[in-house]
C-alpha cells in the first residue's frame, strides 16, 4: 500500500475561532471527509503528515502566522520507560484491559463526564451529551476500538471502569484519538500516563512502530506529558525527526 492509493481528497478550511491553547490567537483547521471506499488508506496517509481523525473527518491546524501545534508520536519498539513510568506500570498491572468494538455505553459516558468536568470544564466537550458521545465513538469509517481499563472482576462481574481510550489501529501503529479516566481515584494516580504506557507496550508487542499522541505545543503545561515518552518524534518541515 502507498500513500497514493486513493483519490486525492478535497480539503476545506474552517473559519477562525479563538485558540484554546494560546491566548490572543485564533485557530483555523484544514479538513476533509473520510470516504468509506478508501477511508483506511486516506486516514493512514494523512496521519503521517499530521492529520487527526474526528468521526469521519480528518483535520490539522492551519493557522495564520502560527505553527505552534506540532504532531508527536512515540517510537514504540525503541521505548525505554523511566523509573517513574516503570512504577506506574507495576502499580496498575492489575487492571483488566479489553479492546471493545466502537459502541458507546452509559458507563463510558458517565466516566467521560467526570473526566471532562474535572480536567476540561470550559472545553468544547463539556457540552457533549450522550448522543454526541455516541457519534464520537461509533461514527468511524476506519479500524477503531475502545480500549477499556477496569479494576479486577469479582464474582464473575466486571470491575469498575476507570479509564478508556478511543484508538485507531493503523498499519504503522496506534493512534490515540481520545482518552479519559476517573481523575478522582486516589488509589489510581497517573491513570492518564498509564493508558499511554499501555498503548506503547501493546504496540511494541504487536511490532507496530509508533503510537500517535496528537498535537503538542511547547510551553503549554497540560501538553508537557506528551514529550515524556522517549524516544518521541516530532513532525517538522523536514518530516518526522527524533526529539532531543
Amino acid at each position: 500500500m502507498t500513500d497514493q492509493s486513493f483519490k486525492f481528497p478535497r480539503f476545506f478550511v474552517t473559519a477562525p475561532s479563538p485558540c484554546p491553547y494560546v491566548p490572543g490567537r485564533f485557530e483555523r483547521k484544514v479538513f476533509t471527509e473520510l470516504k468509506r471506499n478508501d477511508a483506511l488508506e486516506m486516514n493512514e496517509a494523512l496521519a503521517r503528515i499530521g492529520f487527526r481523525r474526528s468521526q469521519n473527518i480528518v483535520y490539522r491546524p492551519s493557522c495564520d502566522d502560527c505553527s505552534a501545534c506540532v504532531s508527536v508520536r512515540v517510537a514504540a519498539r525503541e521505548f525505554k520507560a523511566s523509573d517513574s513510568q516503570k512504577r506506574l506500570l507495576r502499580r496498575h498491572a492489575d487492571l483488566e484491559v479489553s479492546a471493545c468494538e466502537p459502541w458507546s455505553t452509559e458507563e463510558q459516558f458517565e466516566l467521560l463526564q467526570r473526566y471532562v468536568g474535572s480536567r476540561h470544564p470550559s472545553g468544547g466537550m463539556a457540552m457533549m451529551d450522550a448522543y454526541d458521545f455516541a457519534d464520537m465513538i461509533e461514527q468511524t469509517p476506519v479500524d477503531t476500538v475502545v480500549v477499556e481499563y477496569r479494576e479486577p472482576s469479582t464474582d464473575d462481574r466486571p470491575g469498575r471502569l476507570v479509564g478508556a481510550c478511543l484508538t485507531d489501529k493503523q498499519s504503522d501503529g496506534l493512534s490515540m484519538v481520545y482518552s479519559f479516566y476517573d481523575p478522582a481515584l486516589a488509589t489510581r494516580p497517573g491513570l492518564g500516563t498509564f493508558i499511554i504506557l499501555d498503548h506503547i507496550v501493546r504496540a511494541a508487542r504487536a511490532e507496530l512502530p509508533f503510537v500517535y499522541l496528537g498535537y503538542w505545543i511547547e510551553g503549554v503545561d497540560r501538553m508537557t506529558y506528551k514529550t515524556r515518552f522517549k524516544p518521541v518524534e516530532k513532525l517538522t518541515a523536514r518530516g518526522w525527526v527524533r526529539a532531543a
